[in-house]
């Protein structure tokens, strides 16, 4: 018997869970009857339920499992002296010079040239304009080795706030990985979800501990882990869907 075929009413929910790569039709059949699929909050426990996955929202067992994508979401490792450009008058090294060719992407944000680590780029403008704007409050993290040794009172002023020219500047988290006597270092991890230009360098010049080497590792659910520098990937559909949630699209 041939298969009945999709109408303008959507989808059969089992097929799309399988062109997402969740699982096989009869294991997402499975899956609703088990009672571990939503569609646009509700739980789903009819077999054969038809959806939009351009317009509804999907999750199973709590995750997002995005649309079939239109764009392009990659993650790049930026290496410390690129420039956060796709070109330069000065010469300098540009995100162009570790994309494929003819690959039309923009950077969602920015890292100054010496820092180095994780950019999103994408050519999906509406999801790049969200993920930018502060109203979402996409948290970010990074690794900063600093000068001096950071006391405990040092490091609550960087989550209680610091006053910048700009404005007040707070961390919404601070990590002490390790102090290092001997060199006068320590290295931190800092979250926090500001987006102003060289924030996270002119909080540590704020409490008198400039930065030396500064990368960014994570933003939203999407983690740097073993990609290295000038390398880039497609987000995951775990991250993608995380990053959707964030930004409520």
């Amino acid at each position: 018997m041939s298969e009945t075929p999709e109408t303008d009413e959507g989808i059969r929910l089992q097929k799309v869970l399988s062109q997402a790569g969740v699982a096989s039709r009869r294991a997402a059949e499975q899956m609703i009857a088990e009672g571990r699929v939503e569609v646009n909050g509700e739980l789903v426990l009819e077999q054969g339920r038809r959806v939009n996955p351009q317009k509804d929202t999907i999750r199973v067992d709590g995750s997002r499992i995005p649309a079939p994508r239109r764009h392009m979401y990659t993650v790049f490792n930026k290496p410390r002296g690129v420039v956060s450009t796709m070109d330069d008058p000065e010469g300098r090294p540009t995100l162009t010079d570790y994309l494929p060719r003819n690959t039309r992407l923009f950077h969602v944000g920015r890292l100054d040239t010496d820092t180095e680590g994780l950019l999103l780029m994408t050519n999906d403008g509406e999801f790049a304009n969200r993920l930018a704007h502060p109203r979402y409050q996409v948290p970010k993290t990074y690794l900063a080795d600093v000068e001096g040794l950071v006391d405990n009172h040092a490091l609550k002023r960087l989550t209680q706030g610091v006053t910048l020219e700009d404005g007040p500047a707070r961390a919404d988290k601070v990590k002490l990985i390790a102090r290092n006597p001997q060199a006068q270092r320590t290295q931190l991890q800092i979250t926090l979800h500001e987006g102003r230009n060289r924030i996270v360098r002119r909080m540590m010049d704020a409490i008198g501990h400039p930065v030396n080497q500064l990368a960014r590792i994570s933003i939203g659910p999407v983690r740097l882990g073993q990609l290295k520098a000038g390398e880039w990937r497609d987000l995951t559909r775990e991250e993608l869907g995380g990053l959707l949630d964030l930004v409520q699209m």
